[in-house]
């Protein structure tokens, strides 16, 4: 572990000396736990972060051009049979894994615990992470593998998601191919450049986006266990969509059969001012445009079918090739800023309550790794066959939304 004389060393390197402030009283363990998160924190990082994204007001300028895709609806029998085949080979050979992103806590949902935990099928007493196994224990049955089941946690919900798992017992799952690794985090920092400290022994750090997911598996080894499991293709998605569907054979067949290493599952969006990512290409690559960086005009441009030509939702529902996620893995992705309100220890030691914004949190998106590949498959699908967010505990992408969707689905 670093020691007191290095770790002030690099604090004063970084200008960020009121970290160590409180350092003589706290307890011997306090001190060894702030000095480890020092030692844990690539401060000449954090500090480039800070002055690339805090103080960037927006991006060069893109020429942003609409994408193809393909509507599940409309393929011919031969294809679906075709496509299906191809994928059921690649999943009963063992070639396909599956990731869930679960490193949330439940409190928007007024759940104490990981959000995984949360009991969505009331009728069954069902978690979102049961659910989530059930889909995967059938398609085992079905095609006699055991697909392996990577789960990135966080900090603060890892040993609780690991603990339910094991008070479960795994769900039936076999536990050998249910494999845990934490996100990675990122110091919050005040608007001079300062991190903020969350008590006097402790710097408050938050999760680094769904985009953190490739620097987390490579710093866990996850691609090398993959590599040794012979695993081609990897399905990533969240914890909190109920309908998700892990195993598809026909967005893998389609994947292999047209050459693609990227696939992502669409649906159309509602209307042209629906408050969603959509896909389309960015300096002839593909991506995803958030709502608010396309014009008005662009939002609501129709083609000769009166389809929203801006209007495939990113519903967080991606298949990956071994080899992009390799590619993937060695390019760093930009950090995007939110200028949130947190509560602090001030250089008194005095706890501060903010009641509006202060501190920036810095995040990647997934999606803004998709420009490696060549091309993206997007598979458009029904919304009631495939997303059923909870987000929030009342409203829209609520629990009764989740709640009855889900039910409708499975017909109870």
């Amino acid at each position: 572990m670093i020691s007191f004389n290095k770790a002030q060393e690099v604090l004063i390197k970084y200008n960020q000396q009121h970290v160590l402030n409180f350092y003589n009283e706290l307890s011997d363990n306090e001190k060894e736990k702030l000095l480890e998160q020092i030692e844990n924190i690539n401060f000449e990082e954090v500090n480039n972060i800070y002055k690339e994204v805090a103080h960037v007001a927006s991006d060069s300028v893109t020429d942003i051009t609409p994408i193809g895709r393909i509507d599940k609806q409309e393929l011919s029998d031969e294809e679906l049979d075709r496509y299906i085949k191809h994928g059921e080979e690649s999943i009963k050979n063992g070639r396909l894994a599956f990731v869930t992103m679960a490193g949330g806590q439940g409190t928007r949902l007024g759940h104490s615990g990981p959000k995984g935990t949360f009991v969505l099928d009331i009728q069954n007493n069902k978690s979102l992470f049961e659910i989530l196994c059930d889909t995967l224990k059938i398609a085992n049955n079905k095609y006699e593998v055991s697909i392996p089941w990577y789960i990135m946690t966080s900090r603060e919900n890892n040993d609780e998601t690991v603990k339910f798992f094991e008070d479960n017992n795994y769900f039936g799952y076999n536990k050998e191919d249910i494999i845990f690794f934490k996100q990675g985090e990122l110091p919050m920092i005040f608007t001079d450049g300062k991190v903020v400290m969350e008590d006097k022994g402790i710097i408050r750090q938050a999760a680094d986006g769904h985009g953190g997911i490739f620097r987390a598996m490579m710093k866990n080894n996850i691609l090398q266990d993959m590599k040794n499991r012979n695993i081609k293709w990897i399905f990533i998605g969240g914890v909190d969509n109920c309908l998700l569907k892990m195993v598809d054979p026909l967005f893998i067949g389609i994947c292999e059969e047209k050459g693609y290493t990227l696939g992502s599952k669409t649906i159309p969006k509602r209307s042209p001012d629906e408050k969603v990512g959509v896909f389309c290409k960015k300096n002839g690559k593909p991506a995803v445009v958030e709502y608010t960086e396309i014009t008005e005009e662009m939002a609501n441009l129709r083609d000769a079918k009166g389809e929203l030509v801006y209007g495939e939702a990113h519903i967080l529902c991606n298949m990956f090739s071994l080899d992009i996620l390799e590619k993937m893995e060695k390019v760093p992705l930009k950090y995007h800023s939110a200028f949130k309100s947190t509560n602090y220890i001030d250089n008194y030691g005095k706890l501060c309550v903010s009641e509006k914004p202060n501190s920036y949190k810095f995040e990647a998106l997934i999606f803004d790794a998709f420009g490696l590949a060549d091309d993206v498959l997007l598979l458009r699908t029904k919304r009631e066959d495939e997303f059923a967010p909870l987000k929030n505990k009342e409203g829209q992408d609520s629990i009764e939304t989740a709640r009855q969707l889900y039910y409708d689905y499975i017909g109870g």
